[in-house]
């Protein structure tokens, strides 16, 4: 495999960072995970403004152009012969000192792997999949703007593993509040009625990329599309609930903690949305 990094390609074996890089000590950096279909990065021009917004909210300054960016990402995907697969788009705050201090980091570190991945099996899109409320609480938005997609993911790491312990794929978290917020690495939707209802980003939610298409998906099929604070009690009396993702796209969910989800397969608002994904994806017009 070859990985792009800062500026250039290199052999995996030799695509490293310093021990001092402030992404290992602290966590400190952004990423973007995107989605490659025929080739071609999906929604490259939003994951780029994502990248850059939440560069700018810790003041990181990256060292690459948008496009120079665009540009690295289609050199790897060539250069790992890439149709369908995925990015790992990383930028760390770089090496720097011991202490906590961002600007004694000179250089910023970029590196972009193409690869493949499988987050769910098959069996899950195929049937659902089984989830739990976490334990563990999203971080509050008072504490750290959610939409920042930061390197420091302990707090999903922390309610993952809860999921894994349970058995089950994914884990819902729960805000301070005690709305739903989001998944460790996906968006919820449930649906009602044949409309579909999404935590608003006030809950302490990503803005996903996909998220985003779905609700507009959504609007375009005629559904309601709405964004609500969803308590538990209404996520398991939910028709159905389904979760969203780059890595994800759109998967069923047909157990909470146990709890059966209305009829226990994927329902039919749930397919009618992820074969209108694919569709579209099919026609290969967008960017």
């Amino acid at each position: 495999m070859k990985v792009w990094l800062d500026g250039k390609l290199v052999d995996e074996k030799d695509a490293t960072v310093s021990v001092f890089d402030h992404g290992v000590l602290y966590g400190d950096g952004v990423f973007e995970g995107i989605r490659v279909y025929g080739g071609r990065v999906f929604k490259r021009d939003a994951h780029m403004d994502r990248l850059f917004d939440s560069a700018r909210q810790i003041r990181l300054a990256i060292p690459y152009t948008k496009q120079e960016i665009v540009e690295a990402m289609e050199e790897t995907i060539a250069a790992n012969a890439i149709i369908d697969g995925y990015i790992r788009l990383v930028v760390t705050r770089g090496p720097g000192t011991l202490g906590l201090s961002p600007f004694k980091c000179a250089n910023p570190c970029v590196y972009v792997i193409a690869d493949q991945i499988a987050l769910y099996p098959q069996e899950m899109y195929d049937n659902g999949m089984a989830v739990i409320v976490a334990k563990t609480l999203r971080t509050s938005a008072n504490m750290l703007d959610p939409g920042v997609k930061s390197l420091n993911y302990l707090n999903n790491i922390v309610a993952k593993i809860e999921a894994i312990d349970a058995g089950v794929g994914e884990a819902i978290m729960l805000n301070v509040d005690g709305y739903v917020a989001e998944c460790t690495g996906d968006n919820l939707f449930i649906v009602e009625t044949g409309g579909v209802v999404t935590p608003p980003l006030s809950a302490g939610i990503l803005p996903g990329i996909t998220r985003a298409f779905v609700l507009g998906l959504a609007a375009e099929l005629g559904m309601g599309a709405t964004e609500e604070n969803i308590t538990p009690e209404r996520l398991y009396a939910a028709d159905e609930c389904f979760l969203t993702g780059s890595a994800a796209e759109v998967i069923a969910v047909t157990k909470i903690d146990g709890a059966i989800i209305g009829t226990g397969k994927a329902g039919p608002v749930t397919q009618k949305l992820l074969a209108a994904f694919r569709a579209y994806i099919a026609t290969g017009k967008w960017s």
